[in-house]
């Protein structure tokens, strides 16, 4: 439930949280929480955290980031550009590039403060920024390990749909789709808001949405909508600022995941290590094991049994979080 500061989650009373600022490469200011232990004395382990995709750090990143500091760590819980409280003109506009090079920003600043081993930094993402931190750590080798949670590859989602549903027809009726709303957007000066997630309807018509979640849950909803529903409409994960709670993203978004292929360097992870955990029950769970198919040699796997996608955003119960730490501590030597 979300509580009097506007979090939800409560503070562990073990560690402090401290509001920060900092900019990208792009001049864009990034808004954070710093989590680190109390009392903490020498130089300590850093992660860099954020996600899912349309959340702000007062929920699951944030609530990541208590844990990871409970346990020791500095923990920074960002909101990507164009969200939540960071900067951006333009608003919930998301972009994979500019997102992963919030991580890499990310890193900047933690390499900058007294109390962290700019030696020992990694990464930690959920759902949606999960693909920008493994991104992130590809290319940016200050990033010594990267753990996932219900990983998305948003660039995939996006472009090809889910569990690659679209036909090639209704790929290019996408892009179609998008160039038109360039060119209106452009005309009237404005940013119109629709799908970033664009299904097609029972006669195979695009089906645009002025809202990733109905405002009221009818009878009969999917399952899976009904489980984002429990946590970003409810008091349990609701938040103002959380695109996902209250609205939808700006209609253009999905032309860049076009463009930008979250996974295509890959590769380029090794020999840094990567870990994903996803629920045994999880419809996103197949995005975790084809990446982990991909390079089995330095990404490990972990299914958590009982858990579907949601669940591992809050469920403390359900969250492997020894297995992260585990994982984080042999690897940020």
């Amino acid at each position: 439930m979300t509580t009097q500061d506007g979090y939800t989650f409560q503070l562990d009373e073990n560690v402090d949280r401290t509001p920060v600022r900092f900019k990208n490469r792009f001049g864009i200011e990034i808004a954070a929480d710093l989590y680190t232990p109390k009392n903490a004395t020498g130089k300590l382990p850093a992660l860099a955290v954020s996600g899912p995709f349309g959340a702000v750090k007062e929920q699951s990143s944030g609530l990541y980031a208590n844990e990871f500091a409970r346990r020791g760590y500095a923990a920074l819980a960002f909101d990507p550009s164009f969200s939540g409280e960071s900067g951006g003109e333009v608003r919930d506009v998301a972009a994979p590039g500019i997102y992963t090079k919030d991580y890499s920003a990310a890193i900047d600043f933690l390499g900058l403060q007294n109390l962290v081993d700019r030696e020992r930094i990694g990464a930690h993402a959920i759902c949606g920024l999960s693909g920008m931190a493994l991104t992130a750590a590809a290319a940016d080798s200050r990033i010594k390990a990267v753990a996932t949670v219900s990983m998305y590859d948003m660039s995939r989602s996006m472009s090809r749909g889910y569990k690659d549903s679209y036909t090639p027809e209704q790929r290019q009726e996408i892009v179609d789709y998008l160039g038109r709303q360039r060119w209106a957007d452009a005309e009237s000066g404005t940013f119109a808001r629709g799908s970033h997630e664009i299904p097609f309807d029972a006669d195979g018509n695009l089906a645009i949405s002025d809202r990733i979640l109905p405002e009221t849950l009818p009878e009969g909803a999917d399952p899976v909508i009904s489980s984002f529903f429990d946590y970003y409409r409810t008091e349990r994960g609701y938040h103002p600022r959380s695109v996902n709670s209250n609205t939808v993203w700006t209609a253009t978004t999905p032309q860049g995941f076009f463009a930008f292929p979250l996974m295509a360097k890959i590769d380029m992870l090794a020999p840094r290590p990567a870990l994903l955990v996803a629920g045994a029950d999880a419809h996103s769970r197949y995005y975790s094991e084809d990446v982990q198919a991909m390079a089995p040699g330095n990404i490990d796997l972990v299914i958590v049994p009982g858990a579907d996608h949601v669940d591992l955003y809050d469920r403390k119960d359900l969250i492997p979080f020894d297995k992260l730490d585990e994982f984080f501590t042999k690897n940020l030597r």
